[in-house]
């Protein structure tokens, strides 16, 4: 025979069992466990780094482990890390940009034209960013108010700004004559011996972190990457913050079509060849979901540095690229195959 419910029962109150005295309350357990498994899969990401770097030591000790084989990484990772910031945003809100690695190469082509050149530094950057704007503009406007798939949009941008790119360049090599945009390769140019290109990676990836976590537009993202619907009825515009995205992935390419511009002392059509690979699978092994509502500005950067240090090691050794390429992607596997484990795991 059971027996009536209590007057609290029947009012929906907690009847668990008090909690005894100086016991710590659960508060926020879920919270605690995603920061839990962040914090594992930085500390994980960070043990990889330190092996690679340990390889690298002991396979080329002394080319490796030069300054000046540092500072190359640092500077390489510089470029590519600048879009895996602007990467990590779209895909975290469950979108994706393919036309990356275009949008840099005709971002510096059109910064290095002649008649940019002529107004100095500040045309060639301000040129640069006012072109990545742009194609941020027309992929935030296809997808977000067109209502195309982003792989479709940003696909189609590729395609129309690799064929701009080499239309301007007529397959020829734009050569920089600015010699204040040539100085800042250089390595007097170093502050503290860091070079420049690696102070602008620290400032983006810093802003980048402070927007993602302390603002309402970073949470705004991943509130639309988890659940657009979701998030529009809790009175968030889904289709404005989507354009605003990949605004902001624009930025970022015109940003890293400066670095690279400075780094190579030219604009190309081929620049930013496959960097839509790099940063996405930089993305996703920094524990980046490809499906959206998840994802670490710290653990994209670790994962640029892994790839960047990869390369590094495989280029002193002398081993062809082909092998790199899939020593890449059988680590993309492993991170997603990583991911789905976790994501699993309640």
């Amino acid at each position: 025979m059971t027996q009536p419910a209590s007057p609290a029962q029947q009012d929906g109150a907690d009847t668990r069992p008090a909690l005894r005295k100086n016991e710590p309350a659960d508060n926020g357990g879920p919270v605690r466990a995603v920061w839990a498994r962040a914090d594992v899969r930085t500390l994980s990401l960070l043990g990889v780094l330190a092996a690679l770097v340990l390889i690298g030591g002991i396979t080329k000790p002394d080319a490796f482990l030069d300054t000046r084989n540092l500072q190359l990484v640092l500077t390489q990772s510089s470029v590519i890390g600048v879009v895996t910031v602007g990467m990590t945003f779209v895909i975290m809100s469950g979108g994706i940009d393919l036309s990356v690695g275009a949008i840099v190469a005709l971002s510096s082509v059109w910064a290095t034209t002649l008649a940019t050149q002529e107004y100095g530094f500040a045309g060639v950057l301000f040129t640069a960013v006012l072109v990545g704007l742009g194609c941020g503009l027309v992929n935030g406007v296809l997808i977000a108010y067109g209502g195309m798939v982003p792989f479709i949009a940003t696909l189609a941008m590729l395609a129309s700004a690799r064929g701009l790119a080499l239309q301007i360049t007529d397959g020829k090599t734009q050569v920089i004559s600015i010699d204040s945009i040539l100085n800042l390769g250089e390595r007097d140019s170093y502050i503290l011996g860091i070079p420049p290109l690696v102070l602008v990676f620290a400032a983006v990836t810093i802003v980048g972190w402070l927007i993602l976590n302390r603002t309402t537009f970073g949470r705004r993202t991943v509130a639309v990457g988890g659940n657009s619907e979701a998030a529009r009825l809790a009175g968030i515009d889904v289709r404005r913050q989507r354009l605003y995205l990949y605004l902001l992935s624009g930025l970022c390419c015109g940003i890293a079509a400066f670095l690279l511009i400075v780094l190579s002392g030219s604009g190309q059509n081929t620049n930013g060849n496959l960097y839509e690979l790099d940063a996405i699978a930089a993305a996703i092994i920094g524990g980046t979901l490809l499906s959206g509502g998840r994802g670490t500005i710290v653990g994209s950067v670790l994962g640029v540095l892994i790839f960047t240090t990869i390369t590094n090691i495989f280029a002193l050794n002398n081993l062809q690229t082909d092998v790199q390429q899939i020593a890449k992607g059988a680590i993309i596997v492993a991170a997603v195959l990583v991911q789905r484990r976790t994501a699993s795991t309640p």
